[in-house]
């Protein structure tokens, strides 16, 4: 539903664009696109506290229900002002599911296997970025090259494709809200709210008797010294400040660094490298596919490699292929040359940053803080998201593509910096474990 979501808005933008005539408005165009994630900030920021309170599971059905009503809502609206509307309540359940769902996932694995699991958050999103693609290049009829914006704006495309487009994600929105059901509640929650007796059985299905037993220890005994209620006045506590900066430079960075512009600037990008509409749905396509096969890579990796290597290879590499993309089009090169680069900096970015930055927000932030140091960092990744969204129709019309790629490659060669001078490896090591190695010099 996240990766669906988010990116489904790509593929009907040159459609809602021409319905609504906001084509000629760089600034509509841009609010159209980032208003969504201003929905995000604010279910990121609610994700703590909610979580915290009444559990992560009652959060994440909530995030489902916001889901199916925005599908439904953004289908139906008439009005431009509407559709922002709806998409601001679906960006609210973007961002409590991007919070929660990595956190959960790491609350009931095992640390052996917890990079590996924590991945498959990254990767259902990437299914359902490429099931948007899909879907969207389904749902539209061919556009004639050269057609103009009123022959789009009354054509089929132009009038319900792209409502369909919205629509379509309904079906994931009920699967989700259905199945989350079947799902049980964190144990360390449960723990940290007083109650063993529900926590323990959930432990022991996960790994046996002994494990719930040594779980159920060694969260006690993260909880034990929790002398603050686990608010974001907590997070103010000297031993969490240098980890909440970590957490939340890595949010920033996996935005940041470019790559997303791809996914919601598509049209800009490849028509810039000289292609059509029709043809832009199939590059989307191609690119989301490649997207899909590197976050396999992540998982396969993630737990033998270890976090930082690939951190450290994802921010060198997307600041080598920025140079050269950047260099691509200040040279006027199109077509496959483009291409070619654009999947490159997926690749290393399905491999890296994408997956991986969620592994470590889900790993660094000790028990009883980890809701509101998890929201406030999903928090920075969604105003961060929202800036680069925002931003990129005015740098690509101030810098050109080519001033726009090298201003992301400083920014990824600063994260590089950044990853390899303060990131801790957390590979194989409990959630309990890493939180003594972060908090042990304060």
């Amino acid at each position: 539903m996240f990766g669906y979501d988010y990116v489904v808005i790509g593929g009907a933008k040159p459609f809602y664009e021409r319905f609504f005539d906001i084509t000629s408005s760089a600034g509509l165009q841009a609010w159209a696109m980032s208003s969504a994630l201003v929905g995000c900030i604010v279910g990121a920021v609610v994700s703590g506290l909610v979580s915290d309170k009444y559990g992560r599971k009652k959060a994440l059905l909530g995030s489902a229900l916001l889901f199916i009503a925005a599908s439904s809502g953004t289908g139906l609206s008439e009005s431009f002002n509407v559709f922002i509307g709806f998409r601001l309540l679906g960006g609210i359940g973007i961002g409590l599911a991007s919070a929660l769902s990595p956190m959960y996932i790491a609350e009931v694995t095992p640390s052996r296997i917890r990079g590996r699991f924590v991945s498959i958050n990254q990767m259902t999103v990437v299914i359902g970025i490429l099931l948007a693609q899909i879907v969207n290049l389904l749902i539209a009829e061919k556009v004639p090259d050269g057609a103009s914006d009123s022959f789009i704006a009354g054509s089929w495309n132009g009038q319900m494709g792209w409502r369909w487009m919205f629509w379509a994600c309904g079906i994931p929105s009920v699967l989700f809200f259905l199945l989350t059901f079947f799902i049980p509640e964190s144990p360390r929650w449960l723990l940290k709210v007083g109650k063993p007796e529900a926590a323990f059985p959930i432990l022991e299905k996960i790994g046996g008797s002994v494990y719930a037993q040594q779980e159920t220890d060694n969260i006690r005994a993260s909880l034990a010294d929790a002398s603050e209620k686990a608010d974001f006045k907590a997070l103010l506590n000297p031993a969490f400040i240098p980890i909440l900066i970590i957490g939340v430079v890595l949010a920033v960075l996996q935005q940041w660094c470019g790559i997303n512009t791809v996914f919601n600037y598509a049209e800009e990008i490849f028509t810039a490298a000289g292609y059509g509409v029709s043809d832009t749905l199939f590059n989307i396509v191609i690119t989301g596919s490649v997207n899909l096969v590197f976050t396999f890579v992540a998982m396969l990796t993630v737990d033998k490699w270890g976090r930082k290597k690939l951190m450290v290879f994802g921010a060198g590499g997307l600041t080598l292929n920025f140079i050269l993309l950047g260099s691509a089009f200040f040279f006027h090169l199109k077509g496959v040359a483009v291409l070619t680069l654009v999947v490159t900096a997926i690749a290393i970015y399905a491999m890296s940053l994408a997956p991986i930055v969620w592994v470590v927000l889900s790993e660094i932030f000790p028990n009883r803080i980890r809701g509101a140091a998890m929201a406030s960092a999903t928090f920075a990744l969604w105003v961060a998201c929202f800036v680069l969204t925002y931003t990129f129709p005015l740098l690509n019309k101030s810098l050109g593509a080519a001033g726009t790629f090298w201003v992301y490659s400083g920014i990824c060669l600063s994260g590089f910096i950044f990853i390899a001078i303060k990131l801790p490896e957390t590979k194989g090591k409990s959630l309990e474990e890493i939180e003594n190695i972060l908090t042990k010099n304060v």
